[in-house]
């Protein structure tokens, strides 16, 4: 069997060769597209070039049903004129608003034009009479009463805020009172003196019982501080009321420990004992509490 002649040769052609001759063949009725088994039977070509040609038929016949679809659909919406459409015609005007549904409105009725009227003596001109003014009604009220209406530009005096060194002037003394108190308990509990720098500076010394005020009564003064200030986080502003509370107790037991050891040589009764020694401790504890929030205030 001998190769059929397409394009005036019998040689093995490429697909775009093909192509033209594949387009041509003739097709049963209902069928786009040539079948596989016939482009290799008509071209005696490999199943490899047949359904690369096939390929590209299916691609054109799709191509073509897409450009069909389109132009149905836009002769639909009335952009694109059908052949049947006369265009000898004179074209209907492009209205910018949507034509009305419905049958022709009811013609505008004949108005007659305006038509000036010849006065020979004019008019006397109206005269527009103001209205009169109505008086301001003032509320009764007491004579040495300000009018709610009338603002007061009057500034207001400075209020001069509360000092707190009279504070700190008055707590002294029971400052000094704690102090003596702390230093004689520390001395009578073993707290006296030492040298901490042996061998290196001999002559000098250090009385530890002072230790005793200065690490209770100045840790309870700034507990109480930080406490009445709430500059500090909820947990922080928690343990320091406490632990201000418990060093003035502390400091109050101290004192009346100390004194509770020395009355003995001068016959006072121990509650009256016991109630003077907590006095400083208050008084510090007051004063301390009212110069902070005096500086708080400010």
């Amino acid at each position: 069997m001998t190769a059929p002649t397409i394009n005036g040769t019998k040689f093995p052609q490429p697909v775009d060769m093909l192509l033209p001759a594949a387009r041509a063949l003739d097709l049963p009725d209902g069928q786009q597209i040539p079948s596989r088994n016939r482009l290799m039977r008509e071209f005696r070509i490999g199943a490899a070039k047949a359904d690369d040609i096939l390929a590209r038929l299916k691609a054109e016949h799709d191509s073509r049903d897409r450009a069909e679809t389109l132009r149905k659909a836009l002769i639909l919406r009335g952009s694109l004129l059908t052949p049947e459409a006369d265009t000898n015609g004179p074209a209907a005007p492009r209205l910018d608003y949507p034509e009305p549904i419905g049958p022709d409105p009811a013609p505008a009725p004949d108005v007659p034009e305006f038509v000036p009227v010849l006065d020979p003596t004019p008019a006397a001109p109206v005269k527009i009479t103001p209205a009169e003014q109505v008086e301001q009604v003032t509320p009764v009220s007491h004579p040495d009463t300000p009018s709610p209406t009338t603002p007061d530009h009057t500034p207001a005096a400075p209020v001069r805020s509360a000092v707190a060194w009279p504070v700190v002037l008055l707590a002294l003394p029971a400052f000094v009172a704690i102090w003596s108190g702390w230093v004689g308990l520390g001395g009578l509990t073993g707290f006296g003196v030492v040298h901490p720098l042996p061998g290196i500076a001999d002559g000098f010394s250090l009385n530890t019982a002072i230790t005793l005020p200065i690490g209770v009564e100045t840790y309870g003064a700034y507990a109480l501080y930080v406490w009445l200030s709430g500059r500090v986080p909820p947990r922080a502003l928690r343990f320091a009321k406490w632990s201000a509370i418990a060093s003035l107790l502390v400091g109050a037991l101290g004192q009346v420990a100390y004194h509770l050891l020395v009355a003995p040589a001068t016959g006072a009764p121990w509650w009256i004992t016991t109630a003077v020694s907590v006095l400083p401790v208050a008084v510090l504890g007051m004063g301390a509490a009212l110069a902070h929030l005096v500086r708080a205030h400010d």
